[in-house]
């Protein structure tokens, strides 16, 4: 039916916090697919996100993984961060599966996430970036449905929006007058 997100947010959620927990991560050093894994980056409820070198085209990439209850999820993300090219959302590079565990392949980004107090000036052109973003996904029939600063990373280029997992394709078109 074209949807990312078929039920609703709240059932999702309510799954996500009664999953049981599903050890998912790779060791530093190892492989998954041509992708040589560095640091645990980060983790959360779903997944984790670490640092790693692509072997084939020499650069440094970020690999997310996601719990193995939460594959649909997994499927949503790639689905929409595919579907989006824009300066301020994250690239999708790949995706592939090593010992059982999904994984993203993404546009590493050298970043922390959005914090305040910020200057005015800052807030402003930092919100018109995420905005122009916002656009673009919408644009494209795709609600992000998790915006939060954790899923907002500033760097030196400016922000880059991130975590598209609870995203939910609505059809464009024509809006009634």
């Amino acid at each position: 039916n074209g949807e990312l997100l078929s039920e609703p947010i709240a059932k999702v959620a309510g799954e996500m916090l009664t999953a049981s927990p599903v050890e998912v991560h790779f060791s530093p050093g190892s492989m998954a697919g041509p992708y040589l894994i560095g640091e645990r980056l980060g983790a959360g409820g779903m997944g984790e996100v670490y640092r790693a070198r692509d072997t084939r085209l020499p650069r440094t990439v970020a690999i997310k993984t996601l719990k193995a209850s939460f594959t649909d999820r997994f499927q949503r993300e790639a689905r929409a961060i595919s579907a989006l090219n824009h300066p301020h959302i994250c690239t999708l590079y790949d995706i592939g599966s090593q010992d059982g565990i999904g994984y993203l392949v993404m546009e590493y980004v050298e970043g922390e996430p959005l914090k305040g107090p910020l200057r005015i000036d800052e807030a402003l052109r930092l919100a018109i970036q995420i905005v122009s973003a916002l656009e673009a996904a919408h644009q494209q029939g795709i609600l992000h449905r998790d915006l939060k600063p954790g899923n907002i990373l500033v760097s030196k280029n400016g922000v880059k929006l991130l975590d598209f997992g609870l995203a939910k394709f609505v059809p464009t078109g024509p809006r009634p007058a």
